[in-house]
């Protein structure tokens, strides 16, 4: 699978990193958001599922890495505005961005756990 190629108007889009809403991490390690309203663990691709269901262009660059954690991989590149409106009236900001990621991230269908229907304990001789 070929690299995405990147244009001079996708430069200037916005860009996250899971790190911004993991709260796992401290305000030190990169976190941009209160705990409260951060998620655990988020992954680039959980954060362009929630971009594309808010109607906001975005594309995940894995190959990427945050700065103060080379370790974890992948970053988003968003777009935001266009001539300076905003694509989203509800996003006005990359802030309120990071705000509904912490909030619709945990409610995504891959991290919400089946519950286990018709299964209890199992009644075992002694």
């Amino acid at each position: 699978m070929p690299a995405h190629q990147i244009t001079a108007e996708e430069t200037k889009w916005a860009i996250i990193y899971p790190v911004y809403v993991d709260a796992k991490k401290s305000r030190a390690a990169g976190r941009r958001v209160g705990v409260e309203k951060a998620c655990d663990n988020p992954t680039a691709n959980e954060i362009v599922d929630v971009c594309h269901a808010l109607k906001l262009e975005a594309f995940a660059e894995p190959g990427k890495a945050y700065s103060r954690d080379y370790t974890q991989k992948g970053r988003v590149r968003v777009k935001l505005k266009t001539d300076k409106a905003p694509v989203n009236s509800e996003i006005q900001s990359k802030h309120q961005l990071l705000l509904k990621l912490g909030e619709l991230i945990p409610r995504l269908q891959t991290r919400t756990k089946p519950t286990q229907s018709g299964k209890g304990k199992k009644n075992r001789r002694r």
